[in-house]
């Protein structure tokens, strides 16, 4: 399996978790005070770095292993980002409402990524480490 794409993108997410975090608290919080919207940014952000982190972790465990289960993980989580974190971002922007329904979505691909680890992990054998 390729990893330069997973690790790529590890890197590419978490510097951005690193900046909207920073921007969130740096230049947005004083305008982030509408119903909740500071709460949005920070799950957007703490979601965005946890799979950032995630994305890391497969791309590292991806190394010499031929199941697909691992990069389908990698592009669930990607999709999660961008649809879930980055409809809160949105919201949190005074964004259109049509976000709202969005962010559900982000949800089940982060957890269709996790399930995809768990089918991963079914196809080992017993004992195996890949």
């Amino acid at each position: 399996m390729n990893q330069r794409p997973l690790i790529l993108s590890a890197g590419l997410a978490g510097a951005t978790a690193v900046i909207c975090g920073a921007f969130g608290v740096h230049a947005l919080r004083a305008h982030l005070t509408g119903l909740g919207t500071y709460e949005l940014w920070k799950t957007a952000v703490l979601y965005h770095f946890i799979h950032a982190l995630a994305l890391l972790a497969v791309a590292g465990w991806a190394r010499g292993a031929a199941d697909r289960a691992l990069g389908w993980a990698g592009r669930a989580w990607i999709a999660g980002i961008v649809l879930f974190s980055g409809s809160l971002y949105g919201l949190a922007l005074g964004g259109p409402r049509w976000l709202g329904p969005v962010t559900p979505l982000g949800g089940v691909t982060f957890v269709a990524g996790w399930l995809l680890i768990a089918v991963h992990a079914l196809r080992l054998p017993a004992g195996g480490n890949r």
